[in-house]
């Protein structure tokens, strides 16, 4: 199938705005590989102190003669989605031994869980969590030891941080490895009618938390498609998983095979073998492309609009928000996973998962089915699902149809023709929107502006009654150099209230909302910033707003607006407690949230 000629053009665009940056990362590739394996450039001294506690691995170590995996990991039973990782060295340890090599655990990172932070103090560490997971991954790998790496990370900002963290150890071989989504408990659309309950007064607490207990309930990535099941479905169109990986559940004996897959294969293709892949040259243009796609196809988090631009920064890749307009232009949206959908993501890869929707792609050429990964040359391989039988993981040919076409469908007859995500652009500055969940009488609205300066007035204002006709809340200062730029999910359910009474609303603000932002439409991630003297901070109450989805414009009615002053905020109050003040370097020194919000670039 001939490449679609939008995304053809994209990543042409692409690679000429990324020649010269490209360029030089390669290079700089290119001489780290030539120095590998590093262990015998280490002085005696420095080995003795790696091997010191590897007992029966000593020897090899020392002789060099094998392979030795370093292991980053983001171990925490905080996640439930890393609590699986616990056991991981142990088990990658000794398949790392049958398949002929070493692993140590290099080191390990912060993982923070966005959902217990939600709506608290901590959210405002959530974001730069991101750089400092690259930053302790790096100094991981910077014992300079390792011939591969095996990346244990899920959730939110955890995988794009070890994605910064892969990309700038460019020349080492790097699979992640996934621990799988948690088996289905209470329906989604039933927490999310608890809590708007719950927000109306109707139910009490005692029913909010039965329902929230039932929803997250074992181990595992919650079940609906935020940013951490977004994350995943990344990782197998990047191609960084082993084919079919990304959405098995914890504690099976086909995760456990797939896990013992990976480590076989970090093996396999370092420097010393005959099929060596290092990660720099996985994460190319075509890569990032075909993750954007994947994106667009799935209804995938809008917080990966921040993340992507800083993980292909990492790899001598600009992206920016006129990519993904674009290719969400041309990408039909295939999948219907909550908030999009009422099914699961469990749902999802019964009815033929990520390995029917690659192969749909590559048929109707949208992906880039040349693209290098770690399993082989080519998306084709992703196509594929993995199977045990008689106690032996095989692949073989995923679904060629849908198994439930109410949850995921052909690229011939999607959902919707585009993947629903827009870039915006006016008066008010460029932010995005996702409509995939809005239906398509709310994608445009115009009306007065309320201000606020952080979500809890917005609460505040509802519960007193203060909304009563068609509303653009506008919650500004709460953009990265502000705050840390904390997510908005608590918002949800009082906006959803508001639009269910009947009327028009919509939210526009410099802070994110995440893969849960569902049927209320948002433009988020408005840049300039407030803080930063961004046009959010001229407006006031009453000015018109104009929110248009579908022309993708963001812009205020109001004739005097340009000569307008900005405002400012006493932003104290993010300074102090919860771990904030030790990040007053980051907010001081962030970058806007178009080219991905962080300190390392």
């Amino acid at each position: 199938m001939t490449l679609n000629a939008t995304i053809a053009r994209v990543t042409d665009r692409i690679r000429s705005r990324s020649a010269g940056l490209r360029g030089d990362y390669l290079a700089r590739m290119a001489e780290a590989a030539q120095k590998a394996p590093a262990r015998g450039h280490l002085a005696c001294g420095n080995q003795a102190h790696a091997y010191a506690a590897m007992g029966a691995d000593k020897q090899a170590l020392a002789e060099g003669r094998v392979p030795n995996l370093g292991i980053i990991t983001a171990y925490n039973d905080m996640l439930s989605a890393h609590q699986p990782y616990e056991d991981y060295p142990k088990l990658i340890r000794a398949a790392a031994r049958a398949a002929g090599a070493t692993a140590q655990v290099a080191g390990g990172v912060p993982a923070m869980c966005d959902g217990v932070t939600q709506g608290q103090a901590g959210m405002e560490l959530s974001l730069f969590s991101r750089d400092v997971i690259a930053l302790a991954a790096g100094v991981g790998l910077s014992h300079n030891t390792f011939d591969a790496a095996l990346f244990l990370g899920v959730c939110d900002k955890i995988v794009p941080g070890l994605i910064i963290a892969a990309a700038t150890f460019a020349h080492l071989p790097s699979v992640f490895v996934p621990a799988g989504p948690m088996t289905s408990g209470l329906p989604n659309d039933e927490k999310a009618k608890v809590r708007q309950q719950f927000a109306t007064g109707e139910v009490g607490r005692d029913a909010l938390m039965a329902a929230e207990m039932a929803s997250y309930h074992g181990p595992g990535t919650c079940t609906f498609y935020g940013t951490a099941n977004t994350n995943q479905m990344l990782m197998e169109f990047m191609g960084l998983h082993l084919p079919g990986a990304s959405f098995v559940n914890p504690d099976t004996p086909l995760r456990e095979a797939l896990t013992t897959a990976a480590v076989t294969r970090a093996a396999q293709i370092t420097a010393q073998g005959n099929d060596y892949r290092p990660v720099g040259e996985i994460l190319d243009e075509r890569a990032f492309v075909n993750g954007l796609v994947g994106l667009m196809a799935t209804g995938g988090s809008t917080n990966l609009v921040l993340h992507l631009p800083a993980m292909a920064r990492a790899a001598g890749i600009l992206l920016d928000l006129e990519d993904f307009s674009e290719i969400s232009d041309v990408v039909p949206l295939m999948a219907k996973v909550y908030p999009n959908g009422l099914a699961d993501v469990n749902h999802f890869h019964a009815a033929g998962g990520l390995g029917y929707m690659i192969g749909q792609l590559l048929d109707a050429g949208l992906l880039h089915p040349d693209a290098k990964t770690v399993a082989g040359d080519g998306l084709d391989l992703y196509r594929q699902e993995p199977k045990l039988i008689d106690g032996k993981l095989t692949w073989e040919p995923g679904s060629a149809q849908t198994l439930n076409d109410r949850i995921l469908r052909p690229a011939s007859d999607p959902f919707a023709p585009s993947g629903g995500l827009k870039q915006l652009s006016g008066n008010l500055g460029r932010g995005v929107i996702k409509v995939s969940a809005v239906a398509p009488e709310r994608q445009i609205i115009e009306a007065p502006a309320r201000i606020f300066h952080d979500q809890e007035s917005v609460k505040a204002a509802f519960k007193t009654g203060e909304f009563t006709a068609d509303t653009v809340v506008v919650v500004r200062f709460q953009g990265p150099r502000a705050n840390g730029m904390p997510e908005l999910h608590s918002l949800t359910p009082t906006l959803s209230v508001l639009q269910d009474r009947g009327l028009k609303v919509a939210l526009v603000t410099d802070g994110r909302m995440s893969g849960a932002s569902g049927k209320v439409p948002a433009a988020i991630h408005v840049a300039p910033e407030a803080a930063m003297g961004g046009p959010l901070a001229r407006l006031r109450d009453g000015d018109v707003v104009r929110l248009d989805a579908i022309a993708g414009t963001l812009t205020v009615l109001a004739p005097d607006f340009d000569g307008r002053a900005p405002v400012t905020a006493d932003l104290s109050a993010n300074a102090h407690g919860t771990g904030r003040e030790l990040f007053d370097t980051f907010r001081r020194t962030v970058g806007n949230a178009t080219e991905g919000a962080s300190v390392l670039f």
